[in-house]
């Protein structure tokens, strides 16, 4: 099971104040747009996502067919295909993929600790 790119992404409260922190930290501005107001920010490998009132919690980001520097892969797991594996495991979901559909999608599981993993594929 191919997962892709992995990110923390955290539910800021102040966006301006966060990038200033995590630039002390090292980390530089990868993509996004702070007016909108979220960041992709990375320091080597590690990647970072700060969002200003878009999620509740932090959460776990994988995103299938990208590499850790936003690359499409070559082969990728197809969300619609974890999806269907994670369900065969018995893993419930908050929020599904279209397994009718292809392209771009996304799905929310929880770890038994109720921390958030989304599932975003963008291509």
């Amino acid at each position: 099971m191919q997962l892709g790119a992995f990110s923390v992404s955290l539910n800021v409260k102040d966006i301006h104040a966060s990038k200033a922190f995590y630039e002390k930290l090292g980390f530089e501005v990868f993509g996004g747009d702070v007016d909108q107001p979220w960041l992709i920010m990375k320091n080597g490998e590690t990647i970072i996502g700060l969002f200003q009132g878009m999620f509740e919690k932090n959460t776990l980001t994988f995103n299938p067919g990208w590499d850790q520097n936003g690359q499409n892969l070559e082969g990728f797991t197809d969300i619609r295909d974890l999806q269907k594996k994670l369900k065969k495991e018995g893993i419930g979901f908050s929020g599904e993929a279209d397994e009718a559909s292809s392209g771009p999608f996304s799905f929310i599981i929880e770890d038994p600790d109720g921390n958030p993993i989304l599932f975003d594929q963008h291509r």
